[in-house]
């Protein structure tokens, strides 16, 4: 018999759902309210991005919420198109140049649903841990450098000129300069306005609904002052309705070509939403967020958006805040936001035809622009050169070699650097603290004490097949420069040690030992000392040359001087 509580674990809305509060309604009805309202123009504005006509943004932001909202963790996230993977969709779909508007949506459907089907599967295995080889300075440098090729794409919907359709940004930029004549004045104004009202509309209330007051805002003016006559691009008809079923092709060619940015989207996604969910989750103790569940939730959000005519979907910041902040306690507010995006485009959807480009632009380059994180380049400047250069080169390979280039370029270099960094473990000289049995870093603590001809090493970190030739050089100089008979070998800060370690480590102790220096290992785990027993290293170094302490390891006893001495640390070595 199948538990309540063993089946909340699957479908996680059952832990709200029955546990609901009469005093959580209030905030779950004004969130999913606040939240809907800033969907619609967001929606339609993400799929005109992506390539797609306005109405099937409304479509990805209906069955997708809901379906988060019943199999997600997360309690606050707001789920539906975000501008990242718009753009990614657009770059993706765009390289198989389809043949119509036709082919163009069977392919934005297909990724949907591959997306899924990546993201659940990441779930099912419990591989949430994947997402954790983009590093932060990747995913900044990536997200600014988005930013700005989405911002950049938009120019030609706020200034009414011919840009390429590209990812590239010096491309578009270039095309900019050249056709900067040919810039419409009525769309311009009209873009702006809207550029003003979303970015300080926020100022004069947290809810206050921006972005729909510019879209309001910009039908007027072009019903007053007759502004389509004049040159100014709308929407046009927009289809009424609910969305009929679709399906993906199957088409293996199709697929091998989507299969790249479908990955890219499924990790960035991931990342994106768990972030913000992560960071929300932190104000509220009253539920836990379960990364690979999180990455189910997606997946059957993704599912959804390819079974009615969507495109692929994930969290996003700034609807996630806003529902947040509006009071929402669970994924009912999500429902009641997918509610009224389907009663819009039952009832609505007319009032959208006179809606301006550019406005659905100005919601696009506003969102985006506070992704362009000044901030983070400048504190790694300061305080750790790989990390900014990583995150520079990530930035530069995503703007000018384009989105999918940039994204497999930071996942490159963050393996790159958890591997170098690995392989360079930090390896320490330890020397006495007076009046103490203590023993540190002597590079950190100038004034410790160092036993003539004897020296005493500690690794941080693990012993495998990547570091040894590293640490082996490291000890080999140190003992000529002891001119060490005895060596005292650390394991106190070593966790595991592998098949190759231990290899390499017999044969050390067998080069130390034919060269008349006395090995002495101390200070060993339970699961290293079941290692270094079972491959009979210990047996190699000779019980007597085994100990606890390095104290020990010394043939100084277990006494303890506790009289108090005061280090001056050298704070630039670990």
């Amino acid at each position: 018999m199948i538990t309540q509580q063993k089946l909340s674990k699957y479908i996680p809305a059952l832990s709200w759902i029955t546990g609901y509060q009469k005093s959580w309604l209030a905030g779950d009805i004004s969130a999913g309210l606040t939240v809907g309202v800033m969907l619609i123009p967001q929606g339609m504005a993400y799929a005109m991005l992506a390539g797609l006509p306005p109405i099937h943004g409304l479509y990805a932001v209906t069955i997708p919420l809901f379906l988060y909202a019943i199999f997600g963790t997360s309690r606050q996230l707001a789920v539906g198109p975000v501008a990242m993977v718009s753009l990614l969709t657009a770059a993706g779909i765009g390289a198989l140049e389809p043949t119509g508007p036709e082919s163009y949506l069977l392919y934005a459907v297909t990724l949907a649903f591959m997306v899924g089907v990546i993201q659940a599967g990441m779930g099912l295995l419990r591989l949430g841990f994947v997402v954790n080889f983009l590093s932060h300075p990747v995913l900044s440098g990536f997200t600014s450098a988005a930013a700005i090729i989405i911002g950049l794409s938009q120019v030609k919907h706020l200034l009414k000129i011919d840009l390429p359709r590209s990812e590239h940004a010096h491309e578009i930029i270039i095309a900019m300069v050249k056709n900067i004549g040919e810039l419409h004045w009525p769309t311009f104004a009209l873009g702006i306005a809207g550029i003003i009202i979303i970015k300080y509309g926020k100022k004069i209330h947290k809810q206050f609904p921006a972005p729909l007051i510019a879209v309001i805002f910009g039908i007027l003016m072009v019903m007053i002052f007759g502004l389509e006559e004049n040159g100014v691009v709308v929407l046009g008809a927009v289809p009424a309705g609910l969305p009929g079923l679709s399906t993906p092709t199957f088409e293996m060619e199709a697929w091998r070509a989507l299969i790249p940015v479908a990955l890219a989207i499924s990790l960035v996604g991931f990342a994106e939403s768990y972030a913000v969910a992560k960071v929300v989750q932190q104000k509220h103790k009253d539920y836990r967020l379960v990364p690979n569940q999180e990455l189910i939730g997606l997946g059957m959000a993704n599912f959804g958006a390819a079974l009615f005519q969507g495109y692929p979907v994930t969290g996003g910041f700034s609807r996630t805040a806003v529902n947040n902040q509006a009071g929402a306690k669970t994924g009912f507010a999500s429902i009641i936001s997918a509610f009224l995006i389907l009663l819009t485009l039952l009832f609505l959807t007319g009032l959208f035809t006179q809606l301006p480009a550019a406005i659905l632009a100005a919601v696009v380059i506003v969102a985006v622009s506070g992704l362009i994180d000044f901030k983070e380049p400048l504190d790694l400047w300061k305080k750790d050169k790989t990390d900014f250069f990583m995150l520079m080169a990530t930035f530069l390979a995503t703007l000018t070699l384009g989105i999918e280039i940039g994204i497999v370029t930071g996942l490159v270099l963050s393996l790159v650097a958890v591997i170098y960094r690995a392989s360079r473990p930090h390896i320490a000289r330890l020397g006495k603290v007076p009046n103490t049995d203590l023993h540190l870093n002597i590079k950190r603590f100038p004034e410790l004490e160092e036993i003539p001809e004897t020296l005493i090493t500690r690794i941080d970190g693990v012993i495998y097949f990547a570091n040894l030739e590293y640490i082996k050089d490291k000890i080999d100089i140190w003992i000529a420069d002891r001119k060490a008979k005895k060596l005292v070998f650390d394991f106190s800060a070593i966790p595991h040690i592998d098949s190759s370690g231990v290899h390499a480590l017999k044969s050390w102790i067998e080069d130390w030992k034919n060269s008349g220096i006395q090995v002495v290992l101390c200070g060993m785990h339970g699961p290293v000392r079941d290692v270094l027993t079972t491959w009979k290293v210990l047996e190699l170094a000779g019980h007597e040359n085994c100990c606890l302490t390095i104290n020990e390891a010394l043939g100084n006893g277990n006494g303890m001087d506790t009289k108090p001495y005061i280090l001056q640390s050298n704070s630039k070595n670990k």
